[in-house]
């Protein structure tokens, strides 16, 4: 039997992070699980295949309902919370090597009031030419 994408020991970790299900006061067809949903997604990104190519025979529900509910569950903030859990959990573990760890100023921000660097020097005599003009 193969491997599922998203297993019971993965999926207790993400279920509590994921936002209630919308109300629907009109009613309108049944929602796709979100466990569903989370197959799709990882199988769409696992894969590499256009959203609008997820075999329907997984029973995730189309590839835009996939997509529409990554969108969702990004602007909530379920992918950092989860990676933040993900990373506790093998912090607890002892499974990470700090060591390997790398840091560089995108995600970092510059705290506010730091001297600002001095101006670079232009490389070349005169300025590039515009050529949208």
């Amino acid at each position: 039997m193969a491997t599922p994408l998203v297993p019971d020991d993965l999926w207790a970790i993400v279920e509590p992070l994921l936002p209630p299900e919308p109300p629907k006061p009109k009613g309108g067809r049944p929602r796709v699980p979100d466990r569903a949903a989370l197959t799709g997604i990882v199988f769409v990104l696992k894969s590499g295949i256009p959203w609008e190519m997820l075999p329907q025979e997984l029973g995730c529900g189309s590839g835009m309902t996939c997509w529409r509910r990554l969108r969702d569950w990004q602007e909530s903030g379920v992918w950092d919370a989860l990676h933040r859990t993900l990373l506790d959990r093998l912090g607890a573990a002892g499974r990470i090597d700090w060591s390997r760890a790398a840091l560089d100023s995108a995600s970092i921000p510059a705290k506010r009031g730091a001297t600002p660097s001095a101006q670079t020097r232009p490389t070349g005599e005169n300025w590039a030419p515009n050529g949208t003009f």
